[in-house]
C-alpha cells in the first residue's frame, strides 16, 4: 500500500492551460503555487486553439466596437459591464503575454517597426485577432510552460486529477463560515488519493464538451471544475449554451481535428457536396463570417436536408502560397490525410467545442465559496452570453487570470493555511473488476447528449435525456460508493453531473437564443436573462 501524501501550498490551481498557468505566474512571487494537470501539462484546450486572441491593437478599431460585436454574437445576453471590463483590459493582458515571449505574427508597416498581423473571424467587424500562424494556442501554452518551469515557487503535478473540493461544511464545521480548505486529488501514477491544503483554490479546468459524442476538445474536457463547484455549493449559469464549432475535419482517420475560423476569415467558402455555396441562403450579409451558432445550424440543416455525411470548406480558390503561408499547420496536417487544401475542398462537420456557461463568478473571478475562484472556460463571467465570439476565449483566460491574481494578492496575508485535513477514506471500498460498466455508461451518455441535447433540441428530446441521466446518476453513485476511484470513473461522475445541469438549464429556457435552438420555442423572448441554477445544499 502506497503511503498517502499530503501537499500544502498557498494557492492550488486546478488546470494547466492558459488561465491556470497565467494565474500561477502572476501569484508565484507571493508564495508556493501547485498546479494540477490531468495529463501532460500541455494536454488541454489551450494547446489546440488555432485562431488567436482578440484585442484592440489597430487604430481604426475601438473597445466599443469589440463590445458591440461581442453583444451581437452573444445574442444580447452578455453582461455589458463584464464585456467592457474584458475589452478594456485586453490589450494590457495580451501585452503581458507578449512580454512573456509569445511570438504573435507581425507584418511590414509604413513605420520602421513591424506591426502585429491582425486577422478577422466570424462576428468581428474589424481585424483584431492576434495570432501565431494557425497554432496560436500552442505558442501561448509553450511560452507559459517555459516560464512556469523556470519559476522556483511553482510545482506542476502532472497526471493528477482533482477529485473533490474540501470545505468547512464538508468537514462538518457548520458553526464556521463556509470556506475552501483544499482538495482531494487522484495520483494516477500510484493510483492513490492525496490531500492538498491551500489558502486559495482556483478552478481552471476548462469546459465539458466531452459530454458529447463528437467534440473538437481533448479528452481532459470533462466538466470537472463545474461538477466539483456545484457539489461544493456554488451556483452555475447558462449551461444550455454549448457551442458547436462549425468546421471540424470529417475523416475516418481524424479525431477531433478543428479547422480554424480564420480560414473563413481569409476567404474560405462553405459548400454543399455539389460545390454550391449555402451560407448566403442563411445569412446573406455575413455569409461565412456569421457567428458560429448561425453557421453550425446551417451546416446541420443542410446535412439533414440532403442526407449528407458532411459539408465542405473550400479555400482552394486562393493562391497556393497564400494558403500555405497563413495555414502551414493545417496544410501539413491535412496532407497526411491525402487532402491538399490548395487544390480541393475539406470535408467538415460541426462538433462540440466550447461550454459558454459555467460556475458563476464576479469580476475578480470569485465564486460563491470563500477562497474559491474559477477562471477560463469553467466559469460563467457574462462575457459570452448565448454564443461565444471567436477568439474571446483565450482573452477571457488571461484577463480573468490577472483579475483573480489581483484579488488573491489583496487577501494573501490575511488568510491562514488550513490545519491538517482528514485523509481520504477507502476502507469500505473494493477494487472493481467491472470497468466495462463505466465504458458502457460513458458511451450511452455521450450518444444521447448528442442526439437529444445537440444543435437542435425539443422538449421531448430534453425529457428523454433527463430520464436517462437520472438512471445513470444512480448507477454511478452506487459504483462510486462501492469501488475505488479511477480516472474514467471520476470523469464519468463529473460528466453526468454536468449533463444534468445542461439539460436543466435547457428545459428552463423557453425561447431560442444563440446556441440554444428548440423546436418548441423557436422565437426570441423579449427579455434576455441568464439561466441560473442554485444547489439545494453542498454535497
Amino acid at each position: 500500500m502506497n503511503e498517502i501524501r499530503e501537499h500544502q501550498c498557498d494557492v492550488l490551481v486546478i488546470g494547466s492551460g492558459a488561465a491556470g498557468l497565467s494565474l500561477a505566474l502572476r501569484l508565484a512571487p507571493l508564495g508556493k503555487v501547485i498546479v494540477l494537470s490531468k495529463g501532460p501539462r500541455s494536454e488541454g484546450a489551450t494547446y489546440y486553439a488555432q485562431g488567436g486572441i482578440a484585442a484592440v491593437f489597430d487604430e481604426s478599431d475601438s473597445v466599443e466596437s469589440h463590445v458591440e460585436d461581442t453583444q451581437i454574437a452573444g445574442a444580447h445576453l452578455c453582461d455589458e459591464d463584464v464585456v467592457h471590463f474584458i475589452a478594456e483590459n485586453a490589450k494590457e493582458c495580451v501585452q503581458w503575454l507578449i512580454d512573456g515571449g509569445v511570438p504573435f505574427d507581425k507584418e511590414e508597416s509604413d513605420n520602421e517597426e513591424p506591426r502585429y498581423h491582425l486577422t478577422r473571424e466570424g462576428g468581428h467587424s474589424h481585424r483584431r485577432i492576434l495570432h501565431a500562424a494557425d497554432a496560436t494556442g500552442m505558442a501561448v501554452q509553450t511560452s507559459l510552460q517555459d516560464n512556469v518551469v523556470n519559476h522556483p515557487n511553482i510545482d506542476v503535478l502532472e497526471r493528477h486529477n482533482a477529485l473533490d473540493l474540501i470545505t468547512n461544511q464538508k468537514l462538518g464545521k457548520t458553526d464556521e463560515p463556509n470556506r475552501i480548505l483544499g482538495a482531494y486529488i487522484w495520483n494516477r501514477d500510484i493510483e492513490a488519493v492525496e490531500t492538498v491544503r491551500a489558502k486559495f483554490v482556483v478552478l481552471a479546468t476548462g469546459g465539458a464538451s466531452k459530454v458529447y459524442q463528437y467534440t473538437s476538445n481533448p479528452d481532459v474536457s470533462s466538466g470537472d471544475g463545474i461538477a466539483m463547484a456545484w457539489r461544493a455549493g456554488c451556483r452555475v449559469a447558462n449551461l444550455e449554451f454549448n457551442q458547436f464549432h462549425p468546421t471540424c475535419l470529417f475523416h475516418p482517420e481524424a479525431r477531433n481535428y478543428l479547422l480554424t475560423e480564420a480560414l473563413r476569415g481569409e476567404g474560405a467558402y462553405l459548400r454543399r457536396p455539389d460545390g454550391s455555396r449555402f451560407m448566403l441562403d442563411f445569412d446573406p450579409e455575413r455569409a461565412e463570417l456569421a457567428p458560429r451558432d448561425v453557421v453550425a445550424r446551417a451546416i446541420d440543416f443542410e446535412m439533414k436536408r440532403l442526407g449528407a455525411d458532411c459539408m465542405f470548406l473550400d479555400i482552394s480558390h486562393k493562391p497556393a502560397d497564400f494558403v500555405t503561408k497563413h495555414f502551414p499547420t493545417i496544410y501539413d496536417k491535412l496532407l497526411t490525410f491525402g487532402i491538399d487544401i490548395t487544390k480541393e475542398p475539406i470535408p467538415i462537420v460541426p462538433a462540440a467545442h466550447y461550454t459558454c456557461g459555467g460556475v458563476i463568478v464576479d469580476k475578480e473571478g470569485r465564486t460563491d465559496l470563500e477562497g474559491l475562484y474559477a477562471i477560463g472556460e469553467v466559469s460563467y463571467t457574462g462575457l459570452h452570453g448565448a454564443n461565444r465570439m471567436a477568439s474571446n476565449s483565450l482573452l477571457e483566460c488571461v484577463v480573468y487570470a490577472w483579475a483573480a491574481a489581483e484579488s488573491i494578492t489583496k487577501k494573501f496575508d490575511d488568510v491562514a493555511l488550513p490545519d491538517h485535513l482528514p485523509r481520504w477514506d477507502e476502507s469500505q471500498v473494493n477494487c472493481s473488476d467491472e470497468e466495462v460498466v463505466i465504458q458502457h455508461n460513458w458511451h450511452e451518455l455521450r450518444l444521447f447528449m448528442w442526439d437529444y441535447v445537440g444543435i437542435v433540441r425539443s422538449t421531448k428530446r430534453l425529457e428523454r435525456a433527463m430520464r436517462r441521466i437520472q438512471l445513470l446518476k444512480q448507477e454511478i453513485h452506487e459504483y462510486y460508493s462501492e469501488f475505488r476511484v479511477s480516472n474514467n470513473l471520476l470523469e464519468l461522475r463529473n460528466l453526468v453531473q454536468v449533463a444534468e445541469l445542461m439539460v436543466r438549464c435547457a428545459m428552463e429556457r423557453k425561447e431560442s437564443r444563440g446556441l440554444h435552438y428548440t423546436l418548441d420555442y423557436p422565437e426570441l423572448d423579449t427579455e434576455a436573462k441568464p439561466t441560473i441554477l442554485t444547489p439545494d445544499q453542498p454535497c
